[in-house]
């Protein structure tokens, strides 16, 4: 679970169910009393449903809570870190980061930094395309040493700099909007 939306989703299909639950978080749900095997299916069916899955395996789920970490700090926090990343992910998990950054890799296939790096190019789009902030800005926004590091980055990951990626995403959207009839 990686977003909001899907959190309505798990909380729309525990209602069905008939399932109370005491919280509903990305990527975990707290079930109140004892779910039977007949409850168990109902939830795995209607979750597969909109594109969801249950977690059993330990390193699933811990990977699960590495990605969410991840996503919650880099979508949804605007909160500046103090300490370096792994040493954030190792106090939120309660696990030592090297563990944990084995975990991912042997589930995931790839490192917590590529995963890290791709969500912030991810936000960077959305910045660029949705927001009235310049480059500087973002970089601030999302810990970059420098406008520097934000752009070499970007240009690794996209294959574009930050700024033909916006003139060409933009271009795009006007043509869209000509197309459709939208002067």
């Amino acid at each position: 679970m990686v977003s909001l939306r899907c959190k309505m989703a798990v909380k729309e299909v525990l209602h069905q169910i008939g399932l109370q639950y005491l919280s509903v978080e990305l990527g975990e749900a707290e079930i109140a009393g004892g779910i039977s095997d007949g409850q168990y299916l109902q939830l795995k069916n209607a979750l597969g449903d909109y594109g969801l899955v249950l977690i059993e395996n330990k390193k699933e789920r811990l990977t699960e809570s590495i990605k969410n970490v991840i996503v919650e700090l880099v979508h949804y926090s605007d909160e500046k870190l103090l300490i370096n990343f792994s040493e954030y992910l190792s106090k939120k998990l309660q696990y030592d980061y090297t563990y944990l950054a084995n975990i991912f890799s042997e589930v995931e296939g790839i490192t917590v930094e590529k995963y890290i790096i791709c969500h912030k190019i991810e936000k960077v789009k959305e910045l660029l395309l949705h927001d009235d902030l310049n480059l500087t800005q973002i970089a601030y926004k999302l810990h970059y040493s420098s406008v520097g590091h934000l752009s070499s980055q970007f240009k690794k990951v996209t294959g574009l700099t930050p700024s033909l990626y916006k003139h060409l995403k933009l271009n795009r959207l006007l043509a869209l909007e000509q197309v459709c009839g939208k002067h």
